[in-house]
């Protein structure tokens, strides 16, 4: 759009005056003028005074098919004419054929239970854990173990999972028995071993906190397959296979978040599929929709969910949710994953994150770049002071590189408000339609960006 048109179509300072005056901005500072985006396509976003930006962070890691598709909105319009609620204490059939379509992309059957966000579906988790146990005959398994670093949701619940320090200040006490381990992080092994001279302690740890605890009393624990959020905390090939082999010495259910690294963005239809294992639980959000509507959804195998179906008190689970599944929610998210059955770009994301290694391998040698981490089509640059001591780089440099890329058409993101001296890791996670021309941009903005620092 012209700016004319934009400046003809949106009064500016009105909208700010009543943004200071009414809005209340997500994880953000007091901003008394902030960005206002009036539209968007493909990966680019424009706003009120008519500047373009390139997306790097698809919002908030979760618009994987990119913006403006209209077979998303016509989905969505189509199925708010025929049906536009119903609760699930029944069932509609969109909910019907996407619970459908998720076990045949998880490759096995499960049983989904729908809700609006991420933090919703991690909540709907731990209390189906407790209560599986409890109706298995074990009613003392009531915790759950996480990682430092990681970041699952900001319910009372999710945010005591969450192992960032940050998000939790002046809101604990948070929700009793969430246990945290260290997180795998090669680059600053807990354990002060490195890849392939070790004995993955990064996953015995579970291990032995289990033992710790009494293995009785843990009911689960819950991993990103990559810790996203958190700095881009990417395990070797073997970490999860042997989370997976602990969890199963000790009866201990394994819930994985997929929130941000499902539906394609890892480069399989889910991250976990990277690593070869089977969780008990899967959590989703973000891009099952690609952010054009709220959705979210927590599949539990088979054998598990048929718990709750037996006859006898209280044995159902009590949980109800009034938006979760929504008709056109769930008929918009059969067309975002038809889109990416059709289009190959789950495959594309594969593809594009090996391109934007490449083209970002420069900053290696960047004196203020300690490590570059990728999953898939995400990507974490983490900035130091000093490459040999790995003193994290002053918030300054980030806020620098992060500005000048915005103002050269670059939107990036950063792992900020997570640990204290350790908000110091850059994000990527763009579109899938990112074009490799988008790639070239990204490339030398980046360049270009790095080389102000002094």
């Amino acid at each position: 759009m012209e700016q004319e048109q934009v400046t003809k179509d949106f009064d500016k300072e009105s909208l700010l005056d009543a943004d200071r005056s009414h809005m209340w901005h997500h994880m953000s500072p007091y901003n008394p003028n902030p960005m206002i985006v009036t539209e968007a396509s493909g990966s680019w976003i424009t706003d009120i005074d008519g500047n373009r930006y390139l997306d790097g962070m698809s919002g908030l890691w979760c618009v994987n098919v990119g913006y403006g598709r209209q077979e998303l909105a016509d989905a969505a319009y189509e199925q708010l004419k025929q049906l536009a609620y119903f609760p699930l204490t029944q069932s509609h059939v969109p909910a019907i054929r996407l619970s459908e379509k998720i076990s045949e992309w998880l490759g096995e059957e499960y049983r989904v239970f729908f809700s609006n966000s991420g933090s919703e579906a991690n909540e709907v988790a731990f209390k189906i854990a407790r209560q599986y146990h409890h109706q298995n005959g074990e009613p003392g398994r009531y915790k759950f173990i996480s990682r430092h670093r990681a970041y699952h949701g900001n319910t009372m619940g999710a945010l005591a999972a969450t192992g960032q320090s940050i998000r939790k200040e002046k809101y604990e006490p948070l929700a009793p028995g969430f246990l945290h381990v260290p997180p795998p992080y090669c680059y600053r092994c807990p354990a002060g071993k490195s890849y392939g001279k070790c004995n993955l302690e990064c996953a015995q740890y579970y291990d032995q906190v289990i033992n710790w605890e009494g293995e009785k009393t843990v009911a689960a624990i819950i991993m990103e397959p990559t810790i996203t959020g958190g700095g881009v905390l990417v395990p070797s090939p073997e970490y999860m296979p042997k989370v997976r082999e602990i969890c199963d010495k000790y009866g201990v259910l394994m819930i994985v978040d997929e929130v941000i690294c499902g539906f394609g963005r890892s480069g399989q239809k889910f991250g976990h599929q990277n690593f070869g294992i089977k969780p008990d639980i899967v959590t989703m959000a973000k891009g099952i929709t690609s952010a054009y509507l709220p959705l979210s959804a927590t599949a539990v195998r088979a054998e598990i969910a048929d718990k709750f179906n037996e006859q006898g008190n209280n044995l159902h689970f009590r949980h109800v949710n009034t938006f979760g599944g929504n008709p056109a929610a769930c008929a918009l998210a059969l067309k975002n994953l038809e889109i990416l059955e059709e289009e190959k770009l789950v495959e594309r994301a594969e593809e594009l994150g090996a391109e934007l290694r490449a083209k970002l391998a420069f900053l290696a040698d960047h004196p203020y770049v300690g490590d570059i981490r990728s999953f898939g089509f995400l990507m974490g640059i983490e900035m130091v002071e000093d490459r040999k001591t790995k003193e994290p780089a002053a918030p300054a440099k980030l806020t620098q590189v992060i500005a000048e890329c915005k103002k050269r058409g670059l939107i990036i993101g950063r792992n900020g408000d997570t640990i204290p001296s350790f908000n110091n890791v850059l994000t990527l996670s763009p579109p899938f339609t990112t074009t490799s021309d988008d790639i070239d941009f990204i490339a030398q903005v980046m360049k270009e960006a790095f080389d102000t620092l002094e």
